[in-house]
């Protein structure tokens, strides 16, 4: 039997990510338009996305979940956020911390050998080598754990009192720019924007293992996660900008979290808890990349003409892709990237408006 390979030999190749603006997709993309099934809906999902980012006067929402910057993504979103592509993210924690935070620090994600179907080294092996395995990818658990006391750290900097998850990843933002300014993150971008960062399941990643250390010793005066405030944020930001467009890679709690801001936007305006002049519309554009599929009636896979009907996405410009988003949205970024429809957009920077306290709070 061959010798088991070190845990320094399987963590020796790192996944390597891709740069859509590095390369040109529109002649992929053109094709695509007279082929058929989901190449066809690429093609036309990144029409909508060229007209999302035209309409100067729509926020652009993306909501992330799966395993992307661990699978060679990272750069991707870097673009979006730096090109005006997006103007607020709704993610998972994973996504955020576990995988953009986690390479911000310094750390890497590794190409697993053989395949998963064929594994080169057993998972019980990985396990006793703290390695943890994504598909065919690894981590290094031990890289994790300084991740999750990273975390810590950052809320024990800071005053005891309920924080949303959007400040909380602002201070994680702060943080790679003090201590790591050169970092490639979508995280850093995002700071350096003022693009607001949103992970409505926030404890469900590396923060939550720092929230709990953090107060396990903090008892009597910690940093808690308000998510009340998270809903009430978002909120705001639809509020402030009623034509809103979505893209959505993958499903999950982002992708509901993102369209309920309709609902809870047009509660207020019902209530007479907006602001005079405030009306709530449906998101006007909407774009989802997913491998899900619709007929269990679960929500990552449930359509956005379903969304229709609870009043949250308008069908005029909506457009499913079912394909896995290591190779869509790579496609869909270069195409948007070089029809530089972004150039004539201006930034938002939604974090200046969230900072401020509500009239109303005062």
């Amino acid at each position: 039997m061959a010798n088991t390979p070190t845990k320094q030999e399987l963590l020796s190749e790192p996944i390597v990510h891709v740069d859509p603006a590095s390369f040109d997709a529109r002649p992929v993309i053109d094709a695509y338009r007279d082929m058929a099934f989901q190449a066809r809906n690429l093609a036309q999902a990144a029409d909508i996305y060229d007209r999302m980012l035209a309409d100067t006067g729509c926020a652009v929402i993306l909501t992330l979940a799966g395993s992307l910057v661990s699978a060679g993504l990272k750069k991707t979103l870097i673009s979006l956020v730096e090109n005006n592509m997006v103007d607020a993210i709704v993610s998972t924690g994973a996504v955020v911390v576990d995988q953009d935070f986690f390479e911000g620090l310094g750390y890497r994600h590794y190409k697993a050998p053989g395949s998963p179907e064929a594994p080169v080294v057993d998972d019980n092996a990985l396990r006793e080598m703290m390695i943890d395995r994504i598909y065919d990818t690894y981590i290094d658990e031990d890289e994790l754990r300084a991740c999750d006391e990273t975390t810590r750290q950052i809320f024990d900097s800071l005053a005891p009192g309920a924080y949303s998850s959007r400040q909380l990843v602002a201070e994680m933002g702060r943080y790679l720019e003090e201590r790591h300014p050169d970092a490639e993150s979508f995280v850093l971008s995002a700071h350096r924007k003022g693009v607001p960062i949103f992970c409505p399941a926030f404890s469900d990643c590396s923060a939550g293992f720092g929230i709990v250390m953090h107060q396990v010793t903090r008892p009597d005066a910690h940093v808690a996660i308000d998510s009340g405030k998270d809903f009430t944020e978002i909120t705001r930001l639809k509020m402030a900008a009623p034509d809103t467009g979505l893209l959505m890679i993958g499903g999950g709690v982002p992708k509901n979290f993102a369209q309920d801001i309709v609902v809870a936007a047009d509660l207020l305006v019902e209530s007479g808890e907006a602001p005079e002049g405030v009306h709530a519309s449906m998101h006007k554009y909407a774009i989802q990349l997913t491998v899900a599929d619709s007929r269990d009636g679960a929500l990552s896979g449930s359509t956005l003409r379903e969304a229709c009907s609870w009043g949250k996405v308008d069908v005029v410009h909506e457009q499913m892709v079912f394909g896995e988003a290591t190779t869509t949205l790579p496609l869909l970024a270069s195409d948007a990237y070089h029809r530089a429809s972004w150039k004539s957009r201006k930034a938002f920077a939604f974090n200046q408006l969230l900072d401020q306290v509500p009239a109303s709070a005062t």
